[in-house]
């Protein structure tokens, strides 16, 4: 099957007189005409902040109760913002609405040490149901570093119950040499066309990470594996990587993939790594999950939004929303609300954030 074209740097210069204004504000190089972000955004803030804990990755899901369940990745502040990758656990947090504030409820996952695959951190949780289970999908490692990055897969028959923890990694990474060589991480997951599970995976080449230069090393792309059961085993598919940005300039990528169906189409929203520039999200549709389109701006970064006053410096981060996530309307149709990560906050760490959804550009 034929690849979605890359464009080069020359191809870049090339596109048309507007290429230069393109690159300054940020349109998409496929229509140059549009460039309003594909979700129109109102922000409801701050919603989830502890002290002493920074917050990351938010994966909500509406529960039973008719209350939203929010999976999230914390670590102590002592750690610095690089404490996600050594000291993470996965909780779970309730409100009433979006619109409230949440409160913490459980630890649901906790680095184990020793020898498990998962010892040094917990992170990267994505919620969701299939049926009567609900299958929480995860990143482990097991020496605080990036190299054992590795995707999990804990089950539980209720969001507030007893989560089977797995003794062994879901999906590991390639042999040496591949692409995907480094690890696995960043799970996207949703029933595909085909009536298969499709599980998304962030991964990169060890041998570019180690020895290219530069503020980001490596290229992230993204492959995709399959399985008949959400619980796997699920297997890679020959065309992988299905995004990827390696011929872009600047060592363009992605990462932080989310993804749902709408109107017949696969829709992906993540963060942007270089292609517009680190501060704004990114949007792609795929009819298939094989062949994407070029990416659009999704959102724009923080300050298009809301004024917030200067924060310290070790925030280095600060103004811009990471790990997006959508919670889809209780129609289970609609994206209604943006979940998302971001910098700040009156404890001076990080903390979710939720905007709403007024509509989407078609």
């Amino acid at each position: 099957m034929d690849k979605p074209r890359h464009f080069t740097r020359r191809d870049f210069l090339q596109t048309s007189a507007l290429g230069i204004t393109a690159g300054v504000l940020g349109l998409s190089f496929t229509d140059l005409s549009s460039d309003k972000p594909y979700f129109s955004i109102k922000p409801i803030g701050r919603t989830f902040s502890l002290e002493n804990y920074y917050i990351w990755c938010n994966s909500p899901i509406w529960g039973e109760d008719g209350k939203v369940h929010l999976f999230y990745s914390r670590w102590r502040k002592e750690k610095g913002m690089g404490g996600w990758l050594n000291g993470s656990e996965i909780c779970r947090a309730e409100a009433d609405s979006p619109y409230e504030e949440f409160k913490h409820k459980q630890v649901i996952l906790a680095p184990r040490g020793g020898e498990f695959w998962d010892a040094t951190t917990c992170h990267n949780p994505l919620i969701t149901k299939v049926a009567d289970q609900y299958y929480l999908f995860f990143m482990g490692n097991q020496n605080g570093k990036t190299n054992t990055k590795r995707i999990g897969l804990a089950t539980s028959k209720s969001l507030g119950g007893d989560w089977v923890r797995p003794e062994k990694p879901l999906l590991l990474p390639g042999e040496k040499g591949s692409w995907d060589d480094h690890c696995t991480t960043n799970p996207a997951f949703i029933k595909g066309n085909d009536g298969k599970f499709w599980l998304f995976y962030k991964s990169w080449n060890t041998e570019e990470y180690e020895n290219q230069k530069g503020p980001v090393r490596g290229n992230r792309k993204y492959g995709l594996a399959k399985a008949d059961h959400p619980s796997g085993p699920y297997k890679k598919i020959k065309e992988n990587p299905v995004i990827d940005f390696s011929l872009q300039p600047d060592n363009a990528q992605l990462e932080d993939a989310f993804i749902w169906k709408q109107n017949r189409k696969f829709h992906i929203v993540a963060r942007d790594m270089g292609f517009f520039n680190h501060e704004y999200g990114l949007h792609l549709t795929s009819r298939d999950g094989l062949n994407w389109s070029e990416p659009k701006i999704a959102y724009l970064d923080m300050k298009s939004y809301i004024k917030e006053p200067a924060p310290p410096g070790h925030l280095k981060r600060f103004g811009r929303l990471e790990r997006p996530m959508i919670l889809i309307d209780k129609d289970s149709k609609t994206p209604k609300f943006l979940f998302g990560a971001s910098q700040g906050g009156k404890f001076e760490t990080s903390t979710s954030f939720v905007f709403e959804i007024t509509n989407t550009t078609i």
